[in-house]
């Protein structure tokens, strides 16, 4: 009887699976905005929407922006092997079926496939699970659903994977802490965060706002849906991966204890996913702090403290989403040098692949990447990093093409043709130092001016942050 009367609710708000979309070249047309948060209903019907929320899921409208935004993000396939663009067929023909599994609870995911990525730095791989595409359009639903539930009751001092909240935000309230006085910071490192996390204790707070069982027994079976590599599945016990639309929420839930705790012992603090910073006035109070911190963590949340990347030290010494500070009284945001680093290692593999490449090709391929790295960085007060890079980028091209050019004569006729004296051009071919040191010389700065860079297509980082530093 239980089970009839949720079908026959159901069909009132039949969840078909929309019309195909208009498909323009090898995407799809969209006019998708964000999931609108749903309206305050009357005391009356709360309870039975808790409990009815699996309809709300599979509603069709809340399906379609699913579906959208899955095959917006693209990504990879699962083990299944079925890409985005297969899965308007899939669920032309099988999503009737799925839709009454949903909602008679009795659906199960199908394993994660397991992709290990390099950490920045060369420091360990990074465990990431993909799920199925068709997975991936549930929990996208599912966090449709849910984001309006939870995300009203999250911290204020909680940045991380949440509507309206940004990185940005998160560097500016560091900022604003550290302004204030607090001048040493609790970087406060979780060890394997996404890999640890125990199922119990998440789901128990998952079930203090989720009243309909389908949806947490849905929630708990993509935790404890198994992982594959190599053909082999290995069940998993612990920790929610990396690569599921569901995981930031999730991580979330777990984290806010962590920050109605902070709030309740009146600290300072900033937190974006699992980067935690709480500032403080002195370095004995900081490491009181983090004694205390590792210990609710561990018996509370079941979580430890990485001591190793953890530190009680001044900001200047740390870095927070990429950025550090200046020493100064009202600090002043800069790129951290481990961000600059890292840009620097990107770059080296485009120059790389480059080698064979027409330069203006080569420039071309590396203008999306400075864009987005100054974009983001577009807070740094500190200017003089992003000329440093223009002049370091800059000399990298014109190594390129004294790569190019392979043989001193060949140096010697490209330096000539492009207006150095023979003498000069001379010198400098057959100078007898290497690539990198003959890309510095002024021959081949007069040969190849930053103007015939620039018409080429490259991007100045300095000009790039100039207008963003106008236009925010």
């Amino acid at each position: 009887m239980r089970h009839d009367r949720r079908r026959d609710k159901a069909e009132s708000t039949r969840a078909e699976m929309p019309g195909p979309p208009q498909r323009v070249g090898d995407g799809i047309a969209e006019s998708m905005g964000s999931v609108r948060p749903t309206c305050a209903e009357p005391a009356e019907t709360i309870a039975d929407e808790a409990s009815m929320l699996m309809e709300q899921v599979v509603h069709r409208e809340n399906m379609l922006a699913a579906y959208r935004r899955v095959v917006r993000n693209k990504g990879a396939a699962g083990v299944d092997g079925m890409t985005v663009h297969g899965l308007w067929g899939f669920c032309q023909a099988h999503w009737e079926g799925v839709r009454e599994q949903l909602l008679d609870g009795a659906y199960c995911p199908q394993p994660v496939r397991k992709v290990e990525i390099p950490k920045p730095g060369g420091k360990g791989v990074r465990m990431l699970g993909i799920p199925a595409v068709l997975d991936r359009m549930i929990q996208q639903a599912l966090l449709q659903v849910l984001t309006p539930i939870f995300d009203p009751t999250f911290s204020e001092h909680s940045y991380g994977f949440r509507p309206g909240r940004s990185a940005h935000q998160a560097v500016r309230s560091a900022r604003s802490h550290m302004a204030a006085g607090h001048r040493w910071v609790v970087d406060m490192d979780l060890e394997k965060f996404f890999d640890r996390v125990n199922h119990d204790v998440l789901m128990a707070r998952v079930a203090r706002r989720v009243k309909d069982r389908r949806v947490i027994v849905l929630i708990y079976r993509y935790l404890r849906s198994g992982m594959m590599e190599g053909g082999v599945v290995t069940p998993r016990r612990e920790g929610t991966p990396q690569g599921g639309p569901l995981s930031p929420l999730l991580s979330n839930i777990l984290l806010d204890d962590l920050d109605k705790e902070l709030e309740r012992r009146g600290h300072r603090f900033v937190r974006y996913a699992d980067d935690c910073n709480i500032y403080v006035r002195s370095k004995r109070a900081g490491e009181r702090v983090l004694r205390r911190l590792e210990r609710y963590l561990r018996d509370r949340l079941r979580l430890t403290v990485n001591r190793v990347k953890s530190a009680v030290d001044r900001p200047w010494n740390r870095s927070f989403l990429g950025y550090s500070v200046t020493v100064h009284r009202q600090p002043k945001l800069k790129v951290a040098t481990e961000s600059v680093r890292r840009l620097k290692e990107k770059l080296r593999g485009a120059f790389r692949r480059g080698r064979g490449q027409n330069l203006g090709r080569l420039i071309g391929d590396l203008a999306p990447q400075l864009r987005g790295w100054v974009a983001y960085f577009r807070l740094s007060e500190v200017k003089g990093v992003f000329d440093r890079l223009d002049e370091w980028i800059r000399r990298k091209l014109r190594r390129v093409l004294w790569k190019h050019w392979k043989r001193s004569r060949t140096c010697v006729r490209q330096l000539v043709r492009r207006g150095i004296a023979r003498d000069l051009a001379y010198r400098t071919a057959y100078s007898g130092y290497g690539p990198w040191r003959c890309a510095g010389f002024s021959a081949m700065h007069r040969a190849v001016p930053t103007s015939t860079l620039r018409n080429l297509g490259l991007v100045s980082l300095i000009e790039e942050h100039q207008r963003f530093a106008r236009t925010y």
